[in-house]
């Protein structure tokens, strides 16, 4: 059966997470709002599930996934779902719930990396909130990213799969969605914070290591150069403002 990703379509925003892990696994799933003209397919057919009558348990925002009746919301509910699914998961009980509870990290800190530009609220335009947005990123570069890195890098230390590897995981020795997802947020802190995110990854060679080793997926490296990956750009999560990386 078809995934059905939906997520806004100019953006990569959260549901690259979700996209990363589909393309990883080279799962068939239809991209449900970028296909616009298509049957049952474009921006209507998500708006249903989100203002309309699709779902007895409608998701609260996207992204989220349909897969035949399961309707699942929330990026990492979906990763928890689709992560043994499409072989990105462990299969014990305590790997797969230490699987999750990084990714709920990751998570966690993505909704700090949204509110750099946001820090008032989602309602308001980045001018009209830069003076506390760049109070914020002042702390955010000096206290939260190197925590996080460090806690990221300190994960990697541990994992006892990595002994003789290059290729650092984050769960065991293969591949599995907290690695994408690592991946994807240096990915967009590089394009958000270039000197910041520089200066705290020199201090994090396992974390270095696993963007390197992710970037070279053969999957991975054929999504990344494909018109599929929607370039970063300032209205999705990641955003360039140079005032706030100084």
């Amino acid at each position: 059966m078809t995934f059905e990703l939906h997520y806004w379509p100019t953006i990569q925003g959260r549901g690259e997470f979700v996209r990363l892990a589909l393309e990883a696994a080279g799962a068939d799933y239809v991209d449900v709002a970028r296909g616009a003209g298509k049957e049952r397919q474009g921006l209507p057919a998500m708006m249903e599930f989100l203002e309309g009558n699709a779902s007895a348990r409608p998701p609260f925002a996207c992204p989220f996934l349909v897969d035949g009746r399961h309707v699942i919301g929330q990026t990492a509910a979906i990763l928890l779902y689709l992560g043994p699914r499409l072989g990105l998961a462990p299969k014990g009980e305590a790997d797969a719930l230490w699987t999750h509870q990084i990714q709920l990290t990751i998570a966690d800190f993505v909704s700090e990396v949204h509110d750099l530009h946001h820090p008032i609220g989602s309602s308001l335009y980045y001018e009209e909130q830069k003076d506390e947005a760049v109070r914020r990123s002042t702390d955010f570069r000096a206290n939260r990213l190197p925590k996080f890195f460090g806690w990221f890098e300190k994960v990697l230390e541990r994992n006892p799969g990595n002994a003789g590897r290059e290729l650092p995981r984050l769960v065991g020795r293969r591949l599995s969605y907290p690695d994408l997802s690592l991946f994807q947020v240096v990915e967009g802190l590089q394009y958000a914070l270039p000197r910041a995110t520089r200066r705290v990854l020199k201090k994090a060679p396992r974390v270095r290591a696993l963007h390197a080793g992710v970037a070279q997926h053969r999957r991975l490296a054929a999504y990344l150069a494909s018109q599929r990956r929607i370039p970063f750009n300032e209205e999705g999560l990641f955003r360039a403002y140079p005032e706030l990386d100084d």
